[in-house]
């Protein structure tokens, strides 16, 4: 197991601080405040070793949120935060005042998923914002839940073909109907061709619908695709914690895909998954 394990997708969110939409009404664990505190013992179980905040909101205040929490901590090395891709002009102020002077701000997300058009990224305003974040070196996270979002993403990376990208949670492959692998399949076959296009293996135990039975066997075939496609220079691993949560444990999530890499990768490939190559996608320390 390589020394140095890199979890690039937590979550923290304060609901004292910032508004979460998608969490109104919601019954589940994840209707409350998490802090990354939280994390000191069950990322030290599993071997973690640096981590990366991911967006939650679409405010600046849950990207401040993070940004406070990161400055706070001795293990978390970087945040995806969130900028009004609709407004370039807002976007490149905001960037040039504040979050570049920012050690940690990395990269950016919006949650496109939640948006009602699946084509939200191809507005004239947000691609002029996204070749901003190409021109400053920022990467963006893609949070795709349907095959409409990889086709977006196409597009994007047609018309910003500088700006590095990952897709989320291997964007929602279809774990839960095992099909192998459809539509999805012959779309990601298609983004691995684009060579700024990275993927992020997270996420998986709760698309797999199957939150108390899903075992390491439901998620090989779908890693071991993106691994085949995309190649072992272009993924890397991360929690969804606390939305993991829904679906096993911290450890549980961690002990999969650790499992599963090592079984299909040398130590050399196994290093560049776990490490380098997050390191590289996020410009990291």
């Amino acid at each position: 197991m390589p020394h140095k394990i890199i979890d690039t997708h937590i979550h923290v969110w304060d609901l004292a601080k910032a508004e979460y939409s998608w969490l109104n009404g919601d019954t589940t664990i994840l209707n409350r405040t998490y802090k990354v505190d939280e994390l000191s013992e069950a990322r030290l179980t599993a071997g973690i070793t640096e981590g990366v905040l991911v967006q939650s909101a679409n405010n600046f205040e849950d990207t401040d949120c993070m940004l406070e929490a990161a400055a706070n901590s001795n293990w978390i090395t970087g945040v995806v935060g969130w900028l009004p891709l609709l407004k370039p002009k807002e976007t490149e102020d905001i960037l040039s005042s504040k979050y570049l002077l920012n050690k940690y701000f990395k990269g950016i997300r919006h949650l496109i998923h939640i948006e009602a058009d699946d084509k939200w990224l191809l507005q004239a305003e947000v691609i002029e914002s996204l070749k901003l974040l190409a021109g400053h070196n920022l990467s963006f996270d893609l949070v795709g839940i349907l095959p409409q979002h990889i086709e977006t993403a196409l597009k994007v990376a047609s018309k910003v073909p500088g700006l590095r990208m990952v897709f989320d949670h291997i964007n929602q492959p279809p774990i839960a109907t095992r099909e192998k692998f459809g539509v999805w399949g012959t779309l990601m076959s298609e983004a691995a061709q684009h060579p700024n296009f990275f993927i992020k293996i997270s996420g998986l135990g709760t698309a797999s619908k199957n939150f108390e039975g899903w075992s390491t066997e439901d998620l090989k075939p779908y890693i071991e695709f993106a691994l085949d496609r995309f190649g072992t220079d272009r993924c890397f691993c991360g929690s969804d914690w606390p939305v993991s949560l829904l679906a096993g444990s911290y450890t549980k999530t961690w002990k999969a895909y650790q499992t599963i890499i090592t079984e299909l990768l040398d130590d050399n490939e196994q290093e560049k998954i776990f490490y380098q190559n997050a390191k590289r996608f996020y410009n990291l320390p």
